[in-house]
Order: structure tokens, then C-alpha cells, then sequence
């Protein structure tokens, strides 16, 4: 059993620290922006509340964050009352944020000069594998850091894999964003042609499924876009902030992501649609207005 702390019981967050707490049996403290939110996850899982992240992070072995973006994980690492202010020497800060590579590197320093050590550890499998204790987890560090933190993380995940340096998990996440963009534009492209052409949806996904076309998205999505409904899964609003981090990165690196760019504009049609709460399916949408 370790001390462990969790900040940011979001959608994502807020089973994950649950795992934490009954599957992983820690000692877990838990802080949140809406101070309610952690005050409801005590009162179901047990545990302590924080009421800022530093106070959580105090005396802790390892602290999770998962948080909104580059500027709120910096809000709760060196922002004021911050954790790594309290961050014990030797103790491991692993971030699930889906965040840039940037900054990544630059609170592995920030770590680093403060004598502990830093993984940014991205994670995929949306609500469902949240809550199921399935995410899958792309980590950047350290082969012995990663070592340590390893069998903490596995409370809430069925894959954790080391991908390289600091900076590697959020690339690698960046990759994922990039795969399933594509898969999902083409699986709404794939279903408006189906209906128009006067398919039956269901038939021809039992077909295809289980030939070259089968992905995820099809398998899990087909139905709830065939009939129209976009409120399971991952928010447009956060794909869209996802797909930026890759066409920044993309910027900096040199590589070509042209479809990428491309079905970014088409999510920002759906916003402008008053999607933006709806999933990343929702791209059917679109192609039906």
C-alpha cells in the first residue's frame, strides 16, 4: 500500500482514483477545483479531502494528476498552493493529462529540481475504461521511475507501456488522437453512404466488421451514429483541443498531417453546430445536416 494523491476528479479522473482507492488498496487524498466533487468521492470511496493540490501532495509516494490542459496542469503543479511544493524527495508525480509534449519536459524539470521524478502518462479508453479499470497508459520516462510506478498504475489500467524520454507518453497519445480521427471520419463517411444508398446499416456492419474495415469505433459506435445519438464517449470540445496539440507538435516536427487538419475543421463545423458536448462521432452529424 502506498500514499497516494489524485487532483482532478473529472469524468476520467474521478474512477481512477476510485481503482486506486479499492483495487490498488492505497491510502488515497483527493483534490478537486469544485471542492463538491471531492467531498461526494470521500463520501462514497472514503479516503481524505484536499483543499489544495499541495496539501494533497504532502508526504505522498506518488501523485496522479488529470486535469483540462496545459495551463490547468501547470495550475496545480507550480501555481500557487501548487503540488510540486510539497512533493517529497524521491515521491513520483504522474500525470494523465492529455497534454503537450512541452510541457511535459518542462515539469520534468521543475521535478527534477526539486528531487523527485516525473512521468507524464496519457491515457485512452475513454469513461468506459475508466470505470471498468481498462485504460490503456502511455508513459514517458525514466525505465526505472517507470518501474516504481508501475504497479501503482495498474489499478485503473490493462496496458501500461514505457514509450521513451519524458515527452514520449503525450506524443504517443497524440498518435492515438491522429488514428482515430481518421477512423471515426471514415466510419461516418462509410454509414451516410450505407443509408443513402439504402442499406441496412446493421447487416452491413455485421459484414464488414469482421473483415479489413473492423475497428473499435465501428464495433462500439455504429449503432448510437446510425441512430443519430452522440452523447456517449469522448466531447468534441476535447477532441478538438486534442487535435491541436498534435497539428502544434506536427508544426514543430515537420510532419505532414493533412486529413488531420482537415477533420479538425470538420469538428469545428459540429461546434458550430452546438455539438460541442456531443462525442467524437458525431462527425455523421455533419455529413447529415
Amino acid at each position: 500500500m502506498a500514499k497516494v494523491a489524485f487532483l482532478g476528479l473529472g469524468v476520467m479522473g474521478y474512477p481512477m482514483a476510485a481503482h486506486l482507492k479499492h483495487k490498488g488498496g492505497h491510502e488515497v487524498t483527493v483534490y478537486n477545483r469544485t471542492v463538491a466533487k471531492a467531498e461526494k468521492w470521500v463520501a462514497e470511496h472514503g479516503g481524505t479531502l484536499a483543499r489544495t493540490p499541495a496539501e494533497a501532495a504532502k508526504d505522498k509516494d506518488f501523485v496522479f494528476a488529470c486535469v483540462g490542459n496545459d495551463d490547468d496542469l501547470r495550475q496545480v503543479t507550480i501555481g500557487e498552493d501548487g503540488a510540486f511544493a510539497e512533493m517529497k524527495k524521491g515521491a513520483i508525480f504522474i500525470d494523465n493529462t492529455t497534454a503537450s509534449a512541452e510541457v511535459a519536459r518542462e515539469l520534468a524539470a521543475a521535478a527534477s529540481a526539486g528531487g523527485f521524478d516525473f512521468l507524464d502518462a496519457p491515457v485512452s479508453g475513454g469513461q468506459a475504461g475508466a470505470e471498468n479499470g481498462v485504460l490503456t497508459v502511455m508513459v514517458g520516462g525514466e525505465q526505472a521511475v517507470f518501474d516504481r510506478a508501475k504497479p501503482v498504475i495498474e489499478a485503473f489500467a490493462r496496458m501500461v507501456g514505457l514509450m521513451g524520454p519524458v515527452g514520449s507518453g503525450q506524443l504517443t497519445k497524440m498518435i492515438n488522437q491522429i488514428c482515430i480521427a481518421g477512423l471515426v471520419q471514415g466510419l461516418a463517411e462509410g454509414i451516410h453512404f450505407g443509408k443513402k444508398a439504402g442499406l441496412d446499416i446493421e447487416k452491413v456492419v455485421e459484414v464488414i466488421s469482421k473483415g479489413a474495415a473492423g475497428s473499435w469505433q465501428m464495433e462500439n459506435r455504429h449503432k448510437t451514429m446510425n441512430a443519430g445519438k452522440y452523447d456517449f464517449g469522448f466531447a468534441v470540445d476535447w477532441m478538438r483541443k486534442d487535435l491541436g496539440i498534435c497539428l502544434e507538435e506536427a508544426e514543430r516536427n515537420g510532419a505532414k498531417l493533412p486529413v488531420t487538419a482537415l477533420i479538425d475543421q470538420f469538428y469545428k463545423e459540429v461546434q458550430q453546430m452546438g455539438g460541442n458536448r456531443w462525442d467524437t462521432s458525431s462527425l455523421l452529424a455533419r455529413l447529415e445536416k
